[in-house]
C-alpha cells in the first residue's frame, strides 16, 4: 500500500484539499481540526493508532498532552457528525480517480473480526470470525467495497450487533446505541449499505460475497431486484434444479454437492500471481436455485450458473446470474475478485489502525472506522493518479497483491 511517507509535497497539498472538503461537511472548526489530526495520525508511521498514542504523537508540548487527548476522545466518541455523509464524499473521491482508468467491475460484501480481550466493547461476544479462523471474543464489522480490474476501495462499514446487545437496555445505554438501531443480520446490514451506495450514484458492478450471504435467499433476490448481477458463494446443501441443453429442468432437485460430483471439470487460470499462475479445477452447469415461494411456477424462476471449485481438501460452490453466454474463464475471474477484501482488511488494519480503536461506544466505533475509510480512499486516489495507463507494468509491480 502507498504510504504518506512515500508521497511528495504535491500529495500533501491534495490531502489538505481533501480534508478541507470533508471539513465542509463537519462544519464546526473544532471538528474539522480534530478530524484532520486523527486522519494524519492514522496515515502516520505510528505503531499504535488508538486515541491516546495519536494525541501524544501529534502534540508538540507534553503539558498539552492531556488536553489534546481529551479533544480527540470527544471528537471520536461524543461528537455528532454524519458518518454517512463523510463516507459518501470519500468514496466519490476515490471512485472518480479509479474510474478514469477503467469502469467499476465488482461490489464486494464481506465481514471481518476485531479481536477484543474484555466484554465491554459494543457488540463484542464469542463468535466466529474468519480473521481468526475460529470462534473467539470479537466484534464483527460488515463491509462494502468496490473494485475495478486494478484498484479497490472500501466505501462503507457497519458493526454487527448480536441480539444480546441489540435487545439489552442496559448494554444499549452504556454503549450509546441509537434508539433506531436494532438487531439486523449480516445480510440485512449488507443490503442497507448496498442500497445507500446505489442511491448515492456509485456505478453498478457484479455483486460478490461468500456463502454467509449467498445462502440467504432473500439477500439474493433483493440484490437482483436492485438491478445487480451476482456471483455468490453457497453452501454444499443448497438445492437447485439442473437444466438440460434445451433449457428445461430435468425434474429433480439436487444439493449442489451431489450435482457437482458428476459434472465434467477443467483446469482454468484466473490471473498471474506473484508466485505464478493462479489456477484450479472447476465445473459448470445451468440451474434454477431454490425460491422464496415454492409455489411460483418454474417459468417465472431465473436460471443461473452453478460453479464448483474443486480444491485439495474441499469443494466450493457459487451461483451467478451472469449471462449464459459468459465464458467460464470470465466467471472464475469474477468469483476470484473476492480476494480483494482480504487485501483491504490487511491494509486497513496493518497500515491505518482499523482495529486499534479502544473505545466501547457505538458512535465512536463508527467514527473511527469512517476516518480510516477516508484515509484509504485518499491513498487509493493517489495510487490511481500515480500509475497512468502508459505505466501498466510498473503499476502492477508497485501494488502489493495478496497471494
Amino acid at each position: 500500500m502507498i504510504r504518506m511517507a512515500d508521497l511528495g509535497a504535491a500529495a500533501e497539498v491534495r490531502l489538505e484539499v481533501f480534508l478541507d472538503s470533508i471539513g465542509r461537511i463537519l462544519g464546526r472548526k473544532e471538528r474539522r481540526a480534530s478530524f484532520a489530526t486523527y486522519a494524519i495520525g492514522l496515515l502516520s508511521e505510528a505503531e499504535r493508532k488508538s486515541v491516546e498514542p495519536l494525541a501524544g504523537r501529534l502534540c508538540e508540548e507534553p503539558a498539552e498532552m492531556d488536553a489534546a487527548h481529551q479533544r480527540l476522545l470527544h471528537f471520536v466518541t461524543d461528537s455528532t457528525w454524519s458518518d454517512a455523509d463523510v463516507r459518501r464524499l470519500a468514496s466519490r473521491y476515490a471512485i472518480d480517480a479509479m474510474t478514469k482508468r477503467m469502469p467499476l467491475a465488482a461490489w464486494i460484501v464481506d465481514d471481518t473480526g476485531f479481536l477484543k480481550q474484555g466484554s465491554h466493547s459494543v457488540g463484542v461476544q464469542r463468535q466466529y470470525t474468519g480473521s481468526a479462523g475460529k470462534i473467539t471474543n470479537c466484534q464483527i464489522g460488515v463491509s462494502l467495497s468496490v473494485a475495478t480490474a486494478e484498484l479497490h476501495v472500501p466505501i462503507d462499514f457497519e458493526l454487527y450487533l448480536p441480539e444480546e446487545w441489540a435487545n439489552n437496555k442496559k448494554l444499549r445505554k452504556e454503549a450509546r446505541i441509537p434508539d433506531e438501531v436494532g438487531f439486523k443480520t449480516k445480510p440485512e446490514l449488507a443490503l442497507e449499505m448496498i442500497v445507500r451506495a446505489k442511491e448515492s450514484g456509485v456505478p453498478l458492478g457484479v455483486l460478490l460475497a461468500d456463502s454467509a450471504y449467498g445462502d440467504n435467499v432473500e439477500f439474493r433476490h433483493t440484490v437482483r431486484a436492485l438491478g445487480f448481477d451476482y456471483a455468490l458463494g453457497v453452501s454444499a446443501l443448497t438445492r437447485v434444479e439442473e437444466l438440460d441443453r434445451s433449457g428445461r429442468t430435468r425434474g429433480r432437485k439436487w444439493a449442489v454437492r451431489d450435482l457437482a460430483i458428476d459434472l465434467p471439470s477443467k483446469r482454468l487460470t484466473w490471473r498471474e500471481g506473484a508466485k505464478g499462475r493462479m489456477s484450479g479445477r472447476f465445473a459448470f452447469a445451468r440451474v434454477v436455485p431454490g425460491f422464496i415461494d415454492p409455489d411460483i411456477e418454474m417459468k417465472h424462476r431465473e436460471d443461473v450458473w452453478l460453479v464448483a471449485e474443486f480444491r485439495k481438501n474441499e469443494t466450493k460452490y457459487y451461483l451467478s446470474t451472469l449471462p449464459k453466454t459468459t465464458a467460464h474463464t470470465e466467471l472464475v475471474r469474477l468469483i476470484k475478485e473476492r480476494y480483494r477484501t482480504e487485501q483491504i482488511y490487511l491494509e486497513l488494519k496493518g497500515e491505518l489502525g482499523l482495529d486499534h480503536y479502544e473505545g466501547r461506544r457505538f458512535p465512536g466505533w463508527h467514527h473511527h472506522v469512517t476516518v480510516a475509510l477516508c484515509c484509504y480512499a485518499f491513498l487509493v486516489a493517489e495510487r490511481a493518479r500515480g500509475f497512468p495507463p502508459s505505466a501498466k507494468g510498473s503499476h502492477r509491480r508497485a501494488l502489493r497483491r495478496s497471494p
